[in-house]
């Protein structure tokens, strides 16, 4: 449900146990399951033509200049693909927000090697010790990421959010841009939490990550243009934007899941141990922005009678099992799927028993299904996104490491320039069931590299016992997720009548990276 910015570091660790190279690892996963990630020489050949290009053409026709206004960048600390920047302005009708996206579709041509490369990819791969980037990273962390104080061409989707939610003034149009301040989530989250209690003071100039900005010049105060405390005013009045987009679209049934993610601690490019990296209120901002400027997308290019990809989320096939674990809690929900009332019982059990609530959460995601790409005519009813409450729903907003966002961008252009569309209907469904397909083997490969990484790191704790939830049970086996630290495993003992959504306890008894096998026996 969630489309997270994922950290873009490139450290190959090699192992932490076993002498095991986990960065080659990946690379063979990928190469069994038909992907090469190499770049070959022709992409390499245009990518020299686009930089010896760069600097030389005006504008182009259609772009506003936009340079002067007060955009900035909230990201991993240590991201590189900068996909997105945002900059609000109070008007009479509530809160004028912009989403300028890099405008990856200017750059690179449809059917070009760095196209072709990107759309049998069709998405950055991040495995946790290595990640394959889906462009070269002279573009995708270089001329088409919005880099702070770097001009570069964006899509930027427009709206007035406002006082109850409701998105107005809807727009879609190209820009040329000027990131002012790249921050950090783990700076801004604690921030906003400050501000919002009265308690943060308008000092913004160590919100960026030290890591990302170690030889970075003047602070972000600096920009007299714009203001000593442009950025405080920024970031308050974005947050106070989404604040009332988040309740609106818990109000029409999106649901609220407080998720986590696993990441590696490295010592020596060594693999020792696995944390957990909670949300934090910079993270559901972006996330929040994000989401309305996909609608604003994909209603832009239906209104215009434009066909397109949507993504959705189909009604949970298995919604009766999502009724009776609601009522092992205590909950009673409808027998239809009903999101409105999936969220009302999530965010009261969120409250009454926050220690259980990450156990739910997690069987309540997997029961929910993975999300899908499919062919969007603007005639057709949208299948819509069960878990945003979205009727109209694309992928726009992160074109450096998603093929369909860089599809959507051709698309937009071409209505924009009044130009015939750049994909038949057929083209597009092909590109969904490519898409669709690529992302289930290239999830299997970021769980196997995950539980290779768990492996490595949890070697020296087997026999103890750990509080999980049951992910999967099939004949395929029984899957266990541990809230803590956060793995997942087969249970090869006992694992007998476990179904989605159990709670139980399970002992660790062998961990293998080189199978991706890690071995659990329910207690």
């Amino acid at each position: 449900m969630h489309e997270h910015p994922v950290d873009q570091s490139h450290s190959h660790p090699k192992g932490g146990g076993h002498g095991f190279d986990l960065a080659e690892a990946a690379l063979t996963e990928l190469h069994e399951a038909g992907f090469r990630p190499e770049f070959g020489p022709d992409v390499e050949e245009q990518l020299a033509e686009i930089q010896s290009e760069q600097g030389k053409a005006p504008l182009p026709k259609g772009f506003d200049d936009l340079r002067a206004l007060g955009w900035s960048s909230v990201d991993n600390d240590t991201s590189r693909d900068l996909d997105q920047i945002e900059v609000a302005e109070r008007v009479p009708g509530g809160i004028h927000i912009r989403v300028a996206i890099g405008d990856v579709a200017a750059l690179v041509g449809r059917d070009s090697p760095i196209d072709k490369h990107a759309a049998a990819q069709t998405q950055t791969l991040y495995t946790a010790v290595r990640n394959f980037p889906m462009l070269p990273l002279e573009l995708s962390a270089g001329l088409t990421s919005l880099n702070e104080n770097a001009d570069r061409l964006a899509v930027v989707m427009s709206f007035t959010v406002a006082q109850n939610g409701e998105l107005q003034d809807e727009a879609v149009t190209r820009a040329l841009v000027r990131n002012r301040a790249q921050l950090a989530y783990s700076r801004v989250g604690p921030w906003l939490d400050e501000a919002s209690t009265g308690k943060a003071s308008g000092d913004t100039a160590e919100l960026r990550s030290d890591s990302a900005h170690a030889d970075s010049p003047a602070g972000i105060k600096a920009t007299p243009s714009l203001g000593s405390d442009w950025l405080a005013s920024q970031l308050k009045l974005q947050d106070e934007a989404t604040q009332a987009l988040h309740a609106a679209r818990i109000a029409a049934g999106a649901l609220e899941f407080q998720r986590s993610e696993a990441q590696p601690m490295l010592a020596d490019g060594q693999v020792k141990d696995i944390h957990e990296v909670s949300q934090n209120r910079a993270m559901h901002l972006i996330e929040d922005l994000m989401i309305a400027a996909n609608g604003v997308m994909a209603r832009t290019l239906r209104k215009a009678g434009r066909s397109g990809l949507q993504r959705v989320v189909r009604v949970p096939q298995r919604w009766d099992r999502i009724v009776a674990l609601a009522a092992q809690h205590g909950g009673d929900l409808p027998a239809n799927p009903d999101s409105v009332a999936l969220n009302n019982f999530l965010t009261e059990q969120r409250r009454i028993d926050p220690d259980h609530y990450a156990d739910l959460a997690v069987g309540v995601i997997k029961l929910m299904g993975a999300g899908e790409y499919m062919l969007m005519r603007p005639d057709d009813d949208p299948t819509g996104h069960f878990g945003l409450a979205a009727r109209d729903y694309t992928h726009s907003t992160a074109p450096n490491r998603r093929f369909p966002d860089l599809v959507t961008q051709r698309i937009l252009h071409a209505m924009l320039d009044d130009a015939p569309a750049p994909y038949s209907d057929q083209e597009l469904a092909a590109t969904a069931t490519h898409c669709n397909e690529a992302d289930k083997q290239l999830r299997k490969i970021e769980r196997a590299m995950e539980k290779r990484v768990a492996a490595v790191a949890l070697a020296h704790r087997i026999g103890e016992v750990f509080r999980g939830v049951v992910t999967g049970a099939s004949d395929k086996g029984v899957y266990v997720r541990v809230i803590q630290p956060p793995f997942e495993g087969r249970v090869v003992q006992n694992a007998d009548g476990l179904d989605v959504g159990d709670r139980v306890q399970v002992q660790l008894l062998h961990t293998d990276p080189v199978r991706a096998f890690i071995d659990l026996a329910r207690v």
